[in-house]
């Protein structure tokens, strides 16, 4: 950024005759702490604050002043003037003082302090080089002797009766020997391949408006090295025109710590330039290439538009004789025309007719298939209802079977109670007449009773308690089955025969009569009793057989039943598991009948195997 210079005592020479000075920067910081805002709505005016320290520095004046930071607590701004001279007045009159603004009560309190120039000192370059690595101090460029200037405006060192935005690096050269002899210069924007090497543009603009570039100085030695950052340090260039009026620009100084001159980066920026120049040439010849096949193909086409136009030329003569043929033709055409137009008009009148009635007949298909395509909707529909209505009336008359058939299964269980009790009931009754029977007998038989029920309760002993008391049950059975078999045959003998069996009678004493009797009543009790017990084994093994085969169809039938009912509705599952409970209750009935009919004839069969032997 360049500013205009109308004090110019404390300008140095740098290189008079292309009128290049150095001139002291004289900068200070300038902050203004501010109050805490305890009205809302309120606030402090930046430029009120900067243009109270412009009256403050009266009658000394800043070339430039520009506000640095603001924050809520303070204002820094950053002031610039002439000479160093006038920076220790402004100073004076500004530190520790404090403004007071309209509105506030607070005063704000000024804090003025010179500013300090960033600027690398010798320690900064010793010490880098020292700890430096990949430095060697025997070769140049790996010491501390290039210095490294940024925003040195082109105008100002270029050749004066050459480009003004292009500088030279031997004006460049010249302007800077007079701190040391110059080894080696380098202006990057000046090596058209540098860009490409680089990837960095180097035609930089300042704030003004005017091109700017960056140089390297390497020194020979390391005094012209020293002498020359002494020198600029804290100072920016100044350009002195020939109408007197001078303008000055702040430049940035470095040494340079990337060895830009050493000769390996020479060598390595040479060699990248042979490879650019080498692809420069190739590109060079292929646009030439390019070049001469663009003449090559102009002039075949510069000679194939000639013989276009010589083409059309021919065919514009064949077109105007052709013309006047036509027109002779034309003319016997016409009252065709006029025919074959009237012919076509009837035609046309003939074919929008067809049109019309093929779109009616067209528009009268559609609709009687519309119609039909509703009708068979309308069918489907119907039938589709009609199969609904057919499917709710075979499940309505297939849940009335389930719950007649439910129904009817009650009713059996019922009346199967009703048998049982019934069966109960009778022989409750036989057990009654039974013991009548005996009572009856063991008053006429008391010696021939005693003596049984001795041989009775000696085959008993053996067994346990629930056996003989099935024993003597059995056993009293056999006496009652004695006693009506001898009843019946006494009732159905003749009196013949009685009156011969009373004759053998005589001979023998009463005891030896009855216990005759009684033994042949034993005898055909068991034999009686043996064959009826074989033939109860038979009937139940085949009832069993019989009921092992329902219960497992039944199993069977029960579970595609299961299945079926998951997708029925809640109420028939519960009128289904109702019947099924039902019916299970009357198979497990049965089968508990069976087992006890079973388990008593077994334990019928054995006092009569004891009895046998």
């Amino acid at each position: 950024m360049t500013s205009v210079v109308n004090d110019t005592a404390e300008a140095v020479d740098l290189c008079p005759d292309y009128n290049l000075y150095l001139k002291p920067i004289a900068k200070m910081t300038i902050s203004v702490a501010l109050p805490h805002l305890k009205m809302p709505g309120k606030s402090i005016s930046n430029w009120e604050v900067m243009e109270r320290l412009k009256a403050m520095a009266q009658p000394e004046q800043f070339s430039s002043l520009r506000i640095s930071k603001s924050t809520m607590d303070f204002i820094r701004f950053e002031g610039e003037v002439e000479n160093k001279s006038v920076v220790k007045r402004i100073l004076a009159k500004l530190e520790a003082k404090s403004i007071k603004l309209s509105g506030f009560t607070d005063v704000l309190k000024v804090r003025a302090a010179e500013n300090k120039v960033d600027f690398p000192t010798r320690h900064d370059w010793d010490s880098f080089f020292r700890d430096a690595k990949d430095m060697n101090e025997t070769v140049p460029g790996e010491r501390p002797d290039t210095v490294h200037l940024e925003g040195l405006p082109c105008k100002w060192f270029a050749q004066k009766d050459g480009s003004p935005d292009r500088p030279s690096e031997d004006v460049f050269k010249v302007v800077f020997e007079r701190f040391g002899k110059i080894r080696n210069v380098d202006i990057p924007m000046l090596d058209p391949y540098r860009e490409e090497m680089t990837g960095k543009n180097f035609n930089t603009f300042s704030f003004g408006g005017h091109l700017n570039f960056e140089g390297y100085l390497q020194y020979q030695d390391h005094t012209g090295f020293v002498k020359a950052m002494d020198s600029l340090r804290g100072m920016k260039l100044m350009f002195k025109g020939e109408d007197g009026k001078a303008v000055a620009c702040n430049i940035k100084v470095t040494f340079d710590t990337s060895k830009h001159l050493s000769e390996a980066s020479l060598r390595r920026r040479q060699q990248e330039r042979e490879k650019l120049q080498e692809l420069e040439r190739q590109r060079e010849e292929h646009k030439r290439r390019e070049k001469e096949e663009e003449e090559r193909r102009k002039e075949e086409e510069r000679k194939q538009r000639e013989r276009e136009e010589e083409e059309k030329e021919r065919r514009r003569e064949e077109k105007l004789r052709r013309r006047e043929q036509k027109l002779k033709e034309r003319e016997e055409k016409k009252t065709q025309k006029k025919m074959k137009k009237q012919q076509e008009e009837e035609q046309k009148k003939l074919h929008l007719k067809i049109a019309t009635e093929e779109r009616k007949l067209l528009l009268a298909q559609r609709n009687l298939e519309s119609i039909r395509l509703i009708a068979e909707l309308l069918s489907r529909a119907k039938t589709l209802r009609q199969q609904q209505m057919e499917k709710k009336r075979v499940e309505l008359m297939r849940l009335q079977q389930l719950e007649e058939r439910r129904r009817l299964q009650e009713e059996e269980l019922r009346r199967v109670e009703a048998e049982k009790a019934r069966a109960l009931e009778l022989q409750r009754k036989e057990c009654e007449l039974r013991e009548r029977l005996l009572e009856n007998l063991l008053k006429k038989s008391t010696n021939t009773q005693n003596h049984d029920s001795a041989r009775v309760l000696t085959d008993l002993q053996p067994c346990d308690a629930p056996t003989q008391v099935n024993c003597v049950t059995l056993q009293a059975d056999e006496i009652k089955s004695a006693a009506l078999v001898k009843m019946e045959n006494q009732d159905s003998k003749p009196k013949k025969k009685e009156k011969k069996v009373k004759g053998d009678e005589r001979g023998r004493s009463p005891k030896e009569k009855k216990s005759t009797e009684q033994c042949d009543g034993r005898q055909r009790a068991h034999r009686s009793k043996g064959r009826r017990s074989s033939n109860r084994r038979r009937r139940s093994r085949s009832r069993s057989r019989s009921a092992r085969r329902r219960s497992g169809s039944y199993r069977r039938r029960s579970s595609s039943r299961a299945r079926r009912r998951e997708r029925a509705s809640p109420g028939r599952r519960r009128r289904y598991s109702h019947g099924q409970s039902s019916s299970k209750s009357r198979s497990s009935s049965s089968r508990s009948r069976s087992s006890s009919r079973s388990s008593s004839r077994g334990h019928r069969r054995r006092p009569d195997s004891r009895s046998r032997r």
